[in-house]
């Protein structure tokens, strides 16, 4: 009877023990697949950060010239416009009758002209055989003067309605997106109504403010990092402008930091955080990706030299560009973390529930 029981026992522990074997192994294998990476003691950048707004450095209003119904418009907000293109037309009839009357008195001023002319050269023939006086030389050489001002007065005239004919066709000053439209087909416009925004994506730039106190420390010989947080994306600045006035209310001063021209999604408004370079220093830490944020609580997943996964609460300092973020406290050099958290808590959830703990 005893030997019975003893079969069974053993037969249960064998079973137990297939059963757990592939689990185990699936663990090593997940484990081994598992990204990780150590925490570091590297000489970094020291960076004061600064929020800013991301603006465009050619951005304009483009505004109605003449009085008009608009007949047509050819861009609608987000398309894209080359420079030339026509993005909106304003009806012309009025320059248009404008224009011809203009020309008209230009030809009447013209034929003015030309016998005003024939007056003079006669007047001066009658003078030099002594048939009339001198005054009546000096009257016909005026009213020849006046009649050239009258052309040229008449020609300016004509000029300008011409130049205002052009202003019916509302061209794009530079290629760039249409930001926002401010009239409605058939609206009527006057000199000076807001038609359509828009802005050059090539050329953006970011405006943020900079303490007084940090004034010493931050130029514009100074090396800069934008991050822009929709995009989880850091890109270095071009160049630092540091403008050479302060706001009174506000104690601080504008610094303008160029992008670069490649930037896709990037537009103006949107936030972004500028990390000035005001020095080294050496500093524990872990790649970005590392990182567990939990409400308040942020945390990474340490791997220790045996395999097992643990969740570890960590204290962060400051950002540090591409090599990482600070750890302040709760990690040690050297120590591994995994580079992907969400597989990391899988596996750690799924050895809790078998049992295996390594």
């Amino acid at each position: 009877m005893l030997s019975i029981h003893n079969a069974r026992r053993s037969a249960v522990a064998t079973c137990a023990f297939a059963l757990l074997l592939p689990l185990t192994s699936a663990l090593a294998l997940a484990q081994s697949a598992l990204k990780t990476a150590p925490a570091t003691l590297r000489e970094v950048d020291q960076t004061y950060v600064a929020e800013g707004v991301v603006e465009a450095v050619r951005q304009s209003t483009v505004a109605a010239q003449i009085s008009g119904r608009i007949v047509q418009i050819n861009f609608d907000v987000g398309d894209s416009v080359r420079q030339g293109e026509v993005i909106v037309r304003i009806d012309e009839r009025e320059v248009s009758q404008a224009l011809a009357g203009t020309q008209a008195q230009v030809a009447q001023a013209q034929a003015n002209l030309a016998q005003a002319k024939a007056n003079y050269e006669r007047q001066r023939l009658l003078l030099a055989q002594k048939f009339i006086s001198q005054a009546a030389m000096d009257k016909a050489a005026a009213d020849y003067k006046a009649a050239q001002a009258q052309v040229a007065a008449m020609l300016a005239s004509a000029g300008q309605a011409a130049t205002a004919k052009t202003y019916a066709a509302v061209v794009a000053p530079y290629s760039g997106v249409v930001s926002a439209r401010h009239v409605e087909l058939g609206e009527t416009v006057a000199p000076g109504t807001p038609l359509m925004t828009g802005f050059d994506p090539g050329g953006l730039r970011v405006v943020a403010n900079i303490p007084q106190y940090k004034l010493g420390a931050i130029t514009d010989k100074s090396q800069a990092s934008v991050e822009l947080p929709a995009f989880n994306l850091w890109t270095k600045a071009k160049s630092v402008i540091v403008l050479p006035i302060s706001d009174p209310h506000t104690l601080s001063t504008k610094a303008r930091l160029d992008l670069a021209g490649d930037l896709q999604g990037i537009v103006p408004g949107m936030f972004a955080r500028v990390h000035f370079v005001v020095g080294r220093a050496t500093k524990l830490v872990v790649p970005a990706e590392a990182i567990v944020r939990r409400s308040e609580v942020t945390a990474v997943y340490v791997i220790n030299a045996q395999g097992a996964i643990g969740l570890r609460q960590v204290r962060l300092g400051d950002a540090a560009g591409k090599d990482g973020v600070e750890v302040l406290a709760g990690l040690k050099p050297g120590e591994q973390v995994a580079l992907e958290p969400i597989k990391a808590g899988m596996m750690l959830k799924q050895r809790m529930e078998s049992g295996v703990l390594l």
